[in-house]
């Protein structure tokens, strides 16, 4: 090698130790900044310095398992046991390869989406309308370590009690809580064909909730006391207790709803005692509904009303079945949380709330359709088969759904974190997200969703896809995809109509959907921020000027 390029490589060689020193640096930094105070972990410079150390543990163990791998097979091979050594050859290659697949990611990020070109037809007593609480009042929380999130101390219930009232009022344009409850229940029933009428005593309710963070816990794990339904991950991102007491407190004392006669939970997991004792203690005949059904919970059973789903990967699978309680069910309300999907779908909202709506795992159950097998980590990009349209769309999930409402008090990153994250985008600016966002459109809530969560974060919900479903949902007469959504039936009979409108928003500062631009006939987002004591909303649809005090 000439003198020259010698030289040009000793010039570069730093370059190959700067991983393993910032990496090094970023553990130091993070350990002797978080084990005195865990709390510091929440903090922005930690957030950013732990994938740094983390990614700096998995190469060190997976050189270290390489090295040492490497030189036992080099003794094997002097003393010619030759099977052993390509073993050891195999592992010490794979150490490599383990380590890379874990610290270098193949992800294929999205350009930002197109403002204000609404697809689908909007869903509503005013179509595509979309209503956003935020109330700061609501949240109290300095983070993990200083209490939990979901305690009484740091989420205000009367808060949050103000912010469901106004968001089901605003939706409908009612002044009282029980004549916009009245409303829903009017037009949905008008929509279905049943004539305009309301709520009739002895009506059932599915409240479906997302307890992901209470998943089936126990493995095969026999559970002998009440003890065992205690949170395991206490600051979790579940969707928060006060939001269901505020929830039933409206549909119990406006809607005039029994207790007896709704049913809330999440049929993939537990009811955690530190939940279900808040709720049980104000409304004891509500079922609450979870997989096991023990300690007064109801547990969640099939019915015999199949779900299909709309891919050929799915034939030969074994038939998905709805639950029984959302069969037996005249109305659902989908109380889904604002977050982001970390590991596969990018953003969970909404329509992935029903992910949790088939009483098995979405995965690891070979003899079913794998649901992660088309979320947009693992199939990049547009016009694909999206599972989450036929969850949206079959006629005892989408179709009986009454209501959309998006807990947004403390929102983050699931699933490889599990504390909510304080946002740093306008209005938020440092604080907890602090909001509730309601609708009658299932994709229009979640394009809404998707927007704050794109602005927030750069990383999941910009991947390439993520977004694909509410295209996909929109144009589900004619999707992109030319999938035949049909979850109804065995192959294709009836294809779904539209289930709602899809769009983009004008920019991140201003907010704005075609029906406050009054260009379009998209989205009409409603904005109700600050706090309580001085809470000031406005809409604008074309010329008039709407304001909800």
């Amino acid at each position: 090698m000439p003198s020259s390029e010698k030289k040009q490589d000793r010039k570069h060689l730093w370059l190959t130790w700067i991983f393993p020193i910032g990496g090094l640096l970023a553990l130091i930094w993070f350990m002797l900044r978080v084990i005195p105070k865990p709390s510091r972990a929440t903090y922005p410079c930690q957030r950013a310095a732990f994938p740094l150390a983390s990614g700096f543990m998995i190469w060190l163990v997976g050189a270290i398992g390489s090295i040492a791998a490497f030189r036992k097979a080099k003794r094997c091979l002097a003393q010619s046991r030759y099977v052993l050594c390509v073993v050891l050859l195999a592992a010490s290659i794979g150490s490599v390869w383990l380590a890379q697949s874990f610290t270098v990611e193949d992800v294929v990020f999205a350009e930002e989406p197109a403002a204000n070109a609404p697809v689908g037809t909007a869903k509503g007593i005013h179509p595509g309308r979309v209503v956003w609480i935020h109330d700061p009042d609501a949240t109290d929380w300095d983070g993990p370590g200083s209490g939990h999130w979901w305690e009484s101390s740091h989420t205000d219930q009367a808060a949050v009690d103000r912010m469901m009232g106004r968001a089901v009022r605003t939706l409908t344009g009612e002044a009282a809580d029980a004549a916009a409850w009245n409303r829903l229940f009017e037009h949905f029933n008008k929509v279905r064909g049943k004539g305009g009428v309301g709520y009739k005593p002895g009506e059932k309710i599915v409240v479906k909730v997302n307890f992901v963070g209470c998943i089936r816990i126990w493995r095969g794990r026999d559970v002998a006391d009440a003890a065992d339904y205690d949170l395991r991950s206490v600051d979790y991102m579940n969707t928060s207790p006060q939001m269901i007491i505020a929830l039933l407190r409206q549909l119990v004392n406006e809607a005039g709803v029994s207790e007896a006669d709704i049913t809330v939970g999440d049929t993939l997991c537990y009811f955690p005692n530190e939940f279900y004792e808040m709720c049980h203690e104000e409304f004891p005949d509500v079922r609450y509904m979870e997989y096991l059904g023990k300690f007064g919970r109801t547990a969640a059973k099939l019915s015999s009303v199949p779900f299909h789903w709309s891919t050929p990967d799915a034939a030969g699978k074994t038939t998905d079945y709805v639950p029984e309680s959302y069969v037996r069910a005249d109305y659902l309300i989908n109380l889904a949380n604002l977050k982001s999907h970390n590991d596969l779908a990018g953003i969970t909202l909404c329509a992935k709330n029903h992910y949790g709506s088939l009483v098995r795992k979405p995965s690891r159950t070979p003899d079913h359709y794998d649901m992660h097998k088309d979320l947009p980590r693992n199939k990049p990009g547009m016009g694909h088969y999206r599972p989450l349209v036929d969850l949206m769309g079959h006629k005892h999930t989408g179709g009986k759904t009454l209501l959309y409402l998006i807990d947004g008090l403390y929102a983050g990153k699931h699933a490889k974190e599990r504390a909510p994250r304080k946002w740093n985008s306008a209005p938020f600016n440092g604080d907890w997200s602090s909001s509730l966002f309601a609708s009658q459109d299932p994709v229009a809530i979640d394009s809404v969703g998707f927007d704050f969560l794109w602005t927030e974060w750069d990383d999941a919900p910009h991947w390439s896809g993520t977004s694909d479903y509410l295209i996909e949902a929109a144009m589900a007469d004619d999707p992109p995809s030319g999938a035949f959504y049909d979850p109804d039936h065995e192959g294709s009979v009836t294809r779904l109509a539209s289930l709602g409108v899809y769009e983009h928003w004008n920019n991140p500062a201003d907010k704005q959907y075609s029906r406050n631009l009054g260009t379009g006939d998209g989205i009409e987002l409603v904005k109700l921020t600050g706090a309580a004591s001085h809470m000031v909303g406005v809409a604008v649809s074309g010329a008039t000027r709407q304001t909800y005090p």
